[in-house]
């Protein structure tokens, strides 16, 4: 049922999967207040004014829901399809200086935008991996495989194989994408100041940037209006990292930061980016990593 309806949905246009999106995401925004107080919770520790908080998190609600439904349509189409939904291009020229540099690149994108479409457009020129992390639902698990594995792009799961798999890709000078702010397993992190609040951060964007010498570099699908589609923004990364993980995860965070500030409307606050995972003490007081 679920896969019949993502090919139903998959053939829709971006723009009527946007609007639909949008008034989802309100729905669930004003049936669950479960939802509301977390979306409230996670922006004002990046926006503590109460007034401006409540603007973000509004101007976010509706960017939330064109997330979920526009995933048919980058999943369901081909490579081709889905690159083309991004119209426009900033800084494409930081991936060829990566490119000659033939030391492999190493996207990282918050969960802000359409991350899902930068690594098509990416892929419709050279190959990339991209780590994600297995869905407990049979059904969603198959189309999320069958989906991101396609031509020249290749997954890699958040395990150890995984990191192996995306290891194994940089020292073939080719690109990995992964998602810095997503929450690791436990004993795959370090706590980590996030505007101002420890949070459990992944340790691998820079483990594998010490192994490999990749080039770093931020890559945004910001959505535009009216579902015309996405701007890809890419913008070179940090050019060094502390070999010290608890100092290194905090300037990934840093980097995360400046990104969503700049775009807080397409930020998904509703993330839970400040739990702790299955088996580790929540240590959201601590101070020890705060720079």
């Amino acid at each position: 049922m679920i896969r019949l309806l993502f090919y139903f949905l998959s053939r829709w246009p971006l723009w009527a999967l946007h609007a639909f999106g949008s008034a989802l995401g309100w729905a669930i925004y004003t049936l669950s207040p479960s939802y509301r107080r977390k979306m409230f919770a996670h922006a004002s520790v990046a926006y503590p004014d109460p007034a401006l908080c409540k603007r973000v998190v509004h101007s976010s609600v509706g960017q939330a829901g064109k997330a979920i439904l526009e995933l048919p349509f980058l999943w369901g189409r081909t490579t081709a399809e889905g690159a083309a939904s991004c119209t426009d291009y900033i800084g494409w020229e930081v991936i060829e200086a990566a490119q000659r540099a033939g030391k492999g690149i190493i996207f990282l994108t918050p969960h802000l935008g359409s991350f899902e479409s930068t690594a098509q457009v990416f892929s419709a020129r050279a190959p990339i991996t991209v780590l994600y992390r297995p869905n407990r639902n049979a059904q969603l698990q198959q189309i999320i495989e069958a989906s991101r594995k396609r031509e020249n792009v290749a997954i890699a799961p958040t395990t150890l194989a995984g990191v192996k798999v995306l290891l194994k890709a940089l020292r073939r000078g080719e690109a990995v994408g992964m998602l810095p702010d997503q929450v690791p397993n436990y004993q795959e992190g370090v706590w980590a100041p996030m505007f101002g609040k420890t949070a459990y951060t992944m340790t691998l964007p820079a483990s594998l940037f010490h192994a490999s010498g990749a080039t770093i570099i931020l890559a945004l699908g910001i959505r535009k209006p009216w579902g015309r589609g996405f701007t890809l923004i890419l913008e070179k990364g940090p050019e060094s990292l502390s070999k010290e993980p608890h100092l290194a995860a905090a300037e990934i965070n840093r980097a995360m930061e400046s990104l969503i500030m700049r775009y807080p409307s397409q930020y998904y606050w509703g993330y839970e980016r400040y739990k702790a995972p299955k088996g580790q003490p929540d240590n959201h007081n601590q101070t020890e990593t705060v720079l």
